[in-house]
């Protein structure tokens, strides 16, 4: 799913209002001509051209501005045929004016095309990382409809510390992680990534569950504290709070292990239940940090028809201007029909309204809707 234009659409979208604009330089240097040639001979407009290519270096390229620099050339050797004073040292400097100021405006198009093109570079890198990284969801699964939704805080970020992943297993079923680690920047990134790597090398080989945790959190563990020096292995707070869940293709239940995340929403018509365990565990991370307890395993009904939610604190906790947190189990119902693909559209709109377009921390969905084998 697509969460905001690529570099490219929205090149496309500037370079679409380009022609548009360009009636304003053109009309300067239009209303220029028309006004210092009927205007008296004491009034000279002519270094009001300047202004068209200082203004089409605004919106459009190196090739436009210049085009637009030599019209205002040509608009003033016109004016001073026409009034008899090319010859003159006021409308040559005004000539030599309009050159230079035309060709700063060139070179300022130059540098920027380049820096564009740089982090046009940049940004696909990014991206490739972030498809090998966050992997899209598999849209069918078994019996299963998977949508996935990400949205980052940073309107520019393609990468964060929200994660989620899915993987088949032998015995029929479909196993799903959803995660927030902790903190942000390049430190999340990178654990982030070390979770899902753990999970997709162990999801499809683990027999149960708490293997799959034990082993997520001991991965976890012994890559974030290895290089650290033995008295800092105390006040190490890399953690992740994190779903595991395994969904068999021919029984209508839902297993999951809670590590310290936000329960899931089950979504039968209308109606919401949240899929609160009667054990929450600690988050990866802290797994013999603070005494280690084998994992419990809830299970909880999804039947034919029911919407499964999955999702990170970004969203419960995104907050309007007046600092209200976004009611999300009060509005996933109005959405519950829908398939996830289209309950994740919507709800991402609806966040984006609620916070104005501005969220304060990442946000991961997931949508998982349960269909007839």
């Amino acid at each position: 799913m697509a969460f905001r234009p690529s570099l490219e659409l929205r090149r496309a979208r500037h370079l679409g209002h380009v022609p548009a604009l360009l009636v304003i330089p053109l009309g300067v240097i239009v209303a220029t001509c028309v006004v210092d040639v009927l205007a008296p001979p004491h009034i000279h407009l002519g270094p009001l051209l300047v202004a068209a290519p200082a203004i089409t270096v605004a919106f459009a390229g190196a090739r436009v501005t210049a085009l637009m620099g030599a019209l205002a050339v040509t608009a003033q050797v016109l004016i001073g045929v026409l009034r008899g004073t090319l010859t003159t040292a006021n409308v040559q400097a005004q000539i030599a004016a309009l050159l230079v100021v035309s060709a700063v405006c060139v070179s300022i198009c130059m540098v920027r095309d380049r820096r564009e093109r740089q982090l046009h570079q940049v940004r696909s890198v990014a991206e490739a990382a972030q498809s090998v990284l966050l992997r899209p969801l598999p849209a069918h699964a078994g019996p299963l409809r998977i949508a996935g939704l990400y949205m980052p805080a940073e309107e520019e970020a393609d990468l964060g510390g929200d994660l989620y992943a899915a993987a088949r297993t032998d015995h029929h079923s479909t196993r799903l992680l959803i995660g927030d680690v902790r903190g942000n920047g390049l430190g999340a990134i990178s654990n982030a990534a070390l979770l899902l790597g753990a999970f997709r090398a162990a999801a499809h080989r683990q027999a149960t569950l708490p293997r799959l945790a034990i082993h997520l959190d001991a991965a976890f563990r012994w890559d974030t504290s290895q290089w650290r020096p033995e008295e800092e292995q105390d006040t190490d707070e890399d953690f992740a709070t994190a779903i595991l869940l395994d969904i068999p293709d021919h029984d209508p239940v839902v297993h999951l292990v809670n590590c310290g995340h936000p329960p899931p929403l089950l979504l039968r018509g209308t109606r919401v239940t949240t899929l609160t365990p009667e054990v929450t565990h600690l988050p990866i991370g802290f797994g013999e940090r603070f005494g280690f307890a084998a994992y419990d395993v809830q299970t909880f009904p999804f039947e034919v028809g029911d919407l499964l939610i999955l999702y990170t604190d970004g969203v419960t906790e995104a907050r309007d201007a007046d600092g209200l947190f976004y009611p999300f189990a009060a509005r996933a119902p109005e959405w519950s029909e829908d398939d996830p693909d289209a309950f994740l559209r919507h709800l991402r709109d609806d966040l984006k309204t609620h916070v104005h377009g501005h969220l304060d921390d990442d946000a991961a969905v997931v949508a998982v809707r349960r269909l007839a084998v």
